[in-house]
């Protein structure tokens, strides 16, 4: 038998020759969009940081003045230290904005999905799945050892179908994204909403890139669609701007999560300084402020994909107005010569490769921020056309 260093060196290799390896970019300067890549300025087309938040004074300063109050790490969990003025803060602003009854924060987005899926989900329980669902929704599901069926992406009637097959299960629950992470398209939730009222299932949505980026005051997707879903779940480290995940519903929900989801209930709290900060994401997002960024972002959204589809280089039918936009180039390698020739030219567009994405759909992900000007956009899409092609 090879030794420990040799077999973790041989899988490496392996990743390597597959071109699947990946290693994080060393990353500093004073914007996600504008940041310093090694040392050199790039300008980025790969934040979550939607609404430009990041950066933004009244975070810092909600985050300071917290740490000064209640310290900085939250020392253990919650149900061992207890709440803190932050967590309870922030989980009041959040069930606030939403008009759902209470809310609960997690260190995560990951735990979040997880730990509600493991929570309300066992070996009696059927989970329909959306096939492009993000790999938290996948792995919850699997972690609640539950019955597992997977419906065709965005394919109401086969998941209608797959849970009227269900009926004997002791609960049956429909699980989807709202603004899918990889490819930019939206779920059809009032068809899913539909179903799932129609065959009694819980309706669970993920609202992780939608939360504070799109529909009326950035409630998400659910809001702008007119449907509440029984469980709302969503981060603070993409649009909001801060870190952590939560879900919100009826306070039966929170209550029954508190007490047996297992990533609230075994982790260290969410540090206050970061939960502060988010509360402060949260109400510049609900804002007029916000309002005024979720604009800018929709028109440069709008010009992008007018302009990628004018060039053929997105022929995704159903993509909304968010901010993700798939260029789907194949295999591995066409996406690691691309990305590094758009490096060359100053563009931070890391490749998105399996196992993220299907095998055969390597791609470069763009994600637009309020904060990319016009000009940006123009030179993106300059070098995109030159190199993609």
């Amino acid at each position: 038998m090879p030794g420990f260093t040799a077999m973790l060196e041989e899988e490496l290799a392996g990743l390597a020759a597959a071109n699947r390896l990946r290693t994080p970019a060393e990353v500093d300067g004073p914007s996600r969009t504008t940041p310093r890549i090694n040392g050199r300025p790039m300008l980025a087309f790969c934040s979550n940081d939607y609404l430009d938040l990041a950066f933004h004074p009244a975070l810092a300063a909600a985050a300071a003045h917290a740490a000064g109050r209640d310290g900085f790490g939250a020392s253990a969990s919650r149900l061992v230290a207890g709440d803190l003025p932050a967590h309870r803060e922030l989980e009041s602003a959040l069930a606030g904005h939403l008009g759902r009854d209470a809310a609960l924060v997690f260190p995560t987005g990951y735990q979040a999905n997880v730990g509600t899926l493991v929570a309300l989900a066992g070996r009696d329980d059927l989970v329909v799945s959306d096939a492009l669902n993000h790999a938290s929704i996948v792995d919850g599901c699997r972690l609640s050892r539950a019955k597992i069926a997977v419906y065709p992406h965005r394919d109401a009637s086969a998941a209608a179908r797959l849970l009227a097959d269900g009926q004997t299960c002791r609960r049956r629950i429909l699980v989807t994204e709202s603004l899918f992470s990889m490819d930019g398209d939206i779920a059809p939730l009032s068809e899913l909403a539909e179903v799932a009222a129609r065959t009694d299932a819980v309706f669970v949505v993920d609202e992780a890139h939608a939360f504070a980026t799109v529909g009326p005051d950035g409630r998400g997707l659910c809001a702008a669609a007119g449907i509440v879903p029984d469980v709302f779940i969503a981060t603070l480290g993409k649009s909001i701007g801060a870190a952590g995940g939560f879900v919100a519903g009826p306070q039966a929900l929170r209550d029954v999560l508190v007490n047996r989801a297992r990533t609230f209930i075994y982790t260290t709290a969410l540090p206050p300084p970061v939960a502060a900060a988010a509360a402060a994401g949260l109400a510049l997002a609900a804002g007029a402020e916000g309002a005024r960024r979720r604009d800018r972002l929709a028109n440069r959204c709008a010009w992008l994909a007018d302009r990628l589809a004018s060039a053929g280089l997105t022929p995704n039918p159903q993509h909304s107005t968010g901010p993700i936009f798939p260029v789907v180039l194949g295999d591995e390698a066409r996406a690691l010569s691309v990305a590094a020739a758009l490096r060359d030219r100053g563009f931070f567009i890391p490749a998105i490769r399996p196992p993220t994405v299907p095998a055969g759909s390597a791609r470069l992900r763009l994600t637009l921020s309020a904060g990319h000007g016009a000009d940006d956009l123009e030179r993106l899409m300059t070098a995109l056309i030159e190199t993609a092609r």
